[in-house]
């Protein structure tokens, strides 16, 4: 597995990159965005580690620039907590977000648990397309197809979907979809979820504003009609 980790303190670049290796990680380094999305663009990476506050490009216009060509997962770094930069990072494509200082056991909890999720599909061989109404996702592939075609979505947003296709009808609330898209709970901050349904009507549905499939039960959460 390669990560790429990109952050201008260098001697967090090198401390990860320690215990990343340590773990059997393939590590490179960046130390700014512009260099981040020119590597990513040039390799071929199974995540990535993206500081947001750097110089010349940032975080977040570096994530909106390599989802324009790539869908690896990648977790935001920064010391920022509120809620609106958390947000703000979903928004750009991100797939989870870590406050600094964080604790190292847990970033490669979670590590590890993205790249299960973005990965492990793949290695399970060929299945057949699990389909509901005009959509349809392939666990193989780790694909969403709306009416045939490719929809070109996060690793979190095809986990999501994935999870209320092969479920439909059947509510979740947004505690449940942390618990079971994200592996974890974000204590207070379950809008991560609102986020990531919105952006999966804006993809998926033909009216974002007046969802056929992906349907809200007020007060209780989500869920699949198919």
């Amino acid at each position: 597995m390669k990560i790429l980790v990109v952050d201008d303190e260098q001697v967090l670049v090198k401390g990860l990159k320690f215990n990343l290796e340590n773990e059997g990680y393939t590590v490179e380094t960046a130390y700014d965005g512009a260099t981040a999305v020119e590597l990513a663009r040039g390799g071929s990476f199974d995540l990535i580690l993206l500081d947001l506050m750097m110089p010349e490009v940032d975080g977040l216009s570096a994530c909106m620039q390599i989802r324009e060509f790539s869908k690896v997962p990648i977790i935001m770094l920064t010391a920022r907590g509120e809620d609106t930069d958390k947000l703000l990072g979903f928004e750009y494509g991100a797939d989870d977000y870590v406050t600094k200082p964080f604790n190292i056991l847990e970033l490669k909890a979670r590590i590890r648990a993205l790249l299960r999720r973005s990965g492990g599909a793949q290695q399970e061989g060929k299945r057949e397309l699990v389909t509901a109404g005009p959509i349809s996702v392939d666990p193989a592939q780790r694909v969403a197809l709306r009416d045939g075609k490719v929809v070109e979505l996060t690793a979190k947003e095809y986990d999501l979907i994935e999870l209320l296709v092969k479920n439909p009808r059947r509510v979740y609330s947004r505690e449940n979809l942390m618990d079971l898209v994200w592996g974890y709970t974000y204590a207070g901050d379950y809008r991560t979820v609102d986020v990531h349904i919105r952006k999966l009507r804006e993809k998926l549905e033909k009216n974002p504003a007046e969802p056929e499939y992906i349907l809200t039960k007020w007060g209780v959460g989500y869920y699949f009609m198919g």
